[in-house]
């Protein structure tokens, strides 16, 4: 499955561990919570792969060890996915890789972006093109958001303007 975030398609350094299975010194792995424990000590890059039922609060003492953090959207419809990288970005300020992986769809994919998702897994080949163009879907927004680098709320635009 492609790979993307705003500049174009990835290459995948993180290689997703098998039960039972040890990671190589320096290796990127993938992990589930359930294996955390078998790879605390690694010396390689971490992912970390978080079910959309969990609570942040739960993994925040691990995330200065994380380089990657995967929320799944099991059906487009189901957005806890949604909060969870906005609490990992605002309260807890993670900022490291945030990757949404299953339902993704490009008319969410500016709202995953401005939550703090980061890079997208889409099944299609035309991923590359279809993040570029939703992520430049509104120039202008209303909310400041976890993408506190990209746009500028809307109001904040009109009092400066006012005071200036």
């Amino acid at each position: 499955m492609p790979l993307v975030n705003a500049e174009g398609l990835l290459a995948d350094p993180f290689q997703p561990l098998a039960d039972g299975e040890a990671p190589l010194p320096g290796q990127a792995v993938l992990v589930s919570l359930d294996q955390w424990d078998a790879v605390a000590d690694h010396t390689g890059p971490l992912g970390l792969r978080v079910p959309n039922t969990l609570d942040p609060a739960l993994i925040a003492d691990k995330l200065p060890r994380l380089a990657l953090i995967v929320l799944d959207f099991p059906k487009f419809t189901d957005g806890r996915a949604y909060s969870q990288a906005r609490l990992l970005r605002d309260r807890y300020g993670f900022t490291g890789e945030i990757r949404a992986t299953g339902a993704v769809l490009r008319d969410q994919i500016l709202y995953m972006a401005r939550c703090g998702f980061s890079s997208f897994e889409i099944d299609r080949t035309d991923a590359v093109d279809r993040v570029k163009a939703a992520l430049k879907d509104y120039s202008i927004v209303y909310q400041p958001a976890a993408d506190r680098a990209g746009l500028a709320p809307l109001l904040g635009q009109k009092w400066r303007r006012a005071a200036g």
